[in-house]
């Protein structure tokens, strides 16, 4: 079983920058893909980055030019890198596991991560 756990949210001003981060609970850590995904209020979670224990990265085109999704396998913690945040940002932001890379359309979909924690808050004031 893997435990994840995000901190690092937080209220930030729209242009702003915040760091995520999620560790995990698992000795294996560096064999698992981790994802992020975020979920604003009255909508559907959403795919926001992905990166492979060998370092593959996957964003979605809206974090392109924004975000970084980074690893640090030694710490088991993965991290989301927010620059420039903007008001549709907010949401509450969770991290996924899976136990190996796939394609982007299993990447992107809550439903192909077997492991969750419990989302960090990040709002973005105007």
């Amino acid at each position: 079983q893997v435990q994840l756990a995000e901190s690092g949210g937080g209220l930030v001003q729209a242009g702003g920058s915040l760091r995520l981060s999620c560790t995990a609970s698992v000795r294996t850590f560096s064999s698992y893909t981790m994802t992020w995904f975020r979920q604003g209020p009255g909508k559907e979670r959403e795919f926001v980055a992905a990166i492979s224990g060998s370092g593959s990265i996957y964003y979605t085109d809206s974090a392109k030019g924004r975000f970084t999704i980074s690893r640090d396998n030694a710490k088991n913690t993965v991290y989301l890198q927010m620059n420039n945040l903007k008001p549709e940002d907010t949401a509450v932001y969770a991290c996924a596991a899976r136990r190996s890379w796939a394609g982007r359309t299993v990447l992107s979909s809550p439903t192909g991560h077997e492991y969750w924690g419990q989302g960090t808050q990040v709002t973005v004031s105007s």
